[in-house]
């Protein structure tokens, strides 16, 4: 009788038991049991990034083609192009020879590209995808993430010389950020087909790094251009200086302006502009003295300011004192107005 009466609870005891179990396997794939990039397949899996034959099996020991891995990185790495804006949907025709619009991995090409994943244009989605494409690939894709800080340092590895050159940063650099990985034999073996369980890893372990790397954050070109600024100060009477901002160009496209001189209290700020090439010149590539001038009263004492938003082209503009005289004009030569 205690047994009968029991009977329910042992039942609903195993209900739950084998509830949780299927619960606790949901995601995991049956024949990735032993294989060494478990965790990140079944964590990908988890993320919606990767699916099996739809019978519960991944195939991780398969070569993975090239429509698979490009699909692989750009939904591991989250591209998208909903910044962009087109008269027209882009469409993979538009940029590939070998990838019908209506492919279910065209949108994932089309994405690819637009990103600068740099997929060749006659890339063939069905062949196999080797081990430095993929790599080259990840790398443009964890680059859009931002700018990071690389260790610079060099791995040697036993084929190096077998790696594209054009190939080859990628590699050094997610070798050495732990994303790719050696073989046993300290080989990279840049030329074999990737596998789905090599892709998989690599793909997880990028989302780990873009996630806990913080970027370098963006530099404005235009305040380091120009180098060892310096303001000088001349006197041209007793009542008038003339002051000269000065700073070396990397090459003689490149020059410098007074663009506003600031009076506060007895100082005057003078803040300067870069005045940038013409982009349809060529230059010598040699290190250039570039300086502008322009006069002020006597009564202020001269301070170097700040670089403001560069020009396309010089344009002259009369610096005036407080009392509304002209202070001159700022030129890259250094000579003022009129003289």
């Amino acid at each position: 009788m205690k047994w009968l009466k029991s009977k329910p609870l042992m039942l609903l005891l195993l209900i739950a038991s084998l509830c949780l179990s299927l619960a606790g396997s949901a995601y995991a794939f049956s024949d990735v049991g032993k294989d060494p990039e478990k965790a990140s397949i079944e964590q990908l899996e988890k993320m919606g990034v990767i699916s099996g034959d739809g019978k519960g099996k991944f195939a991780p020991g398969k070569a993975m083609n090239v429509a698979s891995a490009v699909t692989l990185i750009v939904k591991g790495l989250d591209l998208n192009i909903d910044n962009l804006r087109f008269i027209k949907a882009p469409e993979a025709s538009d940029y590939f020879t070998q990838v019908p619009n209506k492919a279910w991995y065209a949108q994932a090409f089309v994405i690819a590209h637009l990103n600068g994943l740099d997929l060749p244009k006659n890339m063939d989605p069905k062949a196999n995808a080797t081990r430095e494409q993929f790599t080259y690939w990840l790398y443009k894709a964890i680059l859009t993430k931002g700018e990071y800080a690389w260790i610079q340092m060099y791995m040697t590895f036993n084929d190096e010389k077998s790696v594209n050159p054009a190939y080859m940063e990628a590699v050094q650099r997610l070798l050495i950020s732990k994303i790719a990985k050696l073989d046993a034999k300290e080989n990279f073996r840049p030329k074999a087909a990737i596998s789905r369980s090599e892709a998989a890893g690599m793909v997880h372990r990028a989302i780990q790094f873009v996630a806990n790397t913080q970027p370098i954050p963006p530099v404005n070109p235009e305040t380091t251009v120009l180098s060892d600024i310096k303001l000088t100060t001349e006197k041209v009477s007793d009542d008038l200086l003339k002051v000269t901002v000065s700073a070396m160009a990397p090459h003689p496209g490149y020059g410098i302006d007074i663009s506003s001189i600031r009076f506060i209290g007895d100082q005057a700020i003078v803040n300067y502009r870069l005045i940038l090439p013409d982009p349809a010149a060529f230059y010598p590539q040699v290190i250039t003295e570039v300086k502008a001038s322009a006069y002020v009263s006597s009564k202020y004492k001269p301070v170097l300011g700040e670089q403001e938003p560069a020009e396309t082209a010089l344009t002259k503009h009369p610096i005036r004192n407080p009392d509304g005289t002209s202070g001159g004009t700022g030129t890259t030569d250094g000579s003022p107005s009129g003289k």
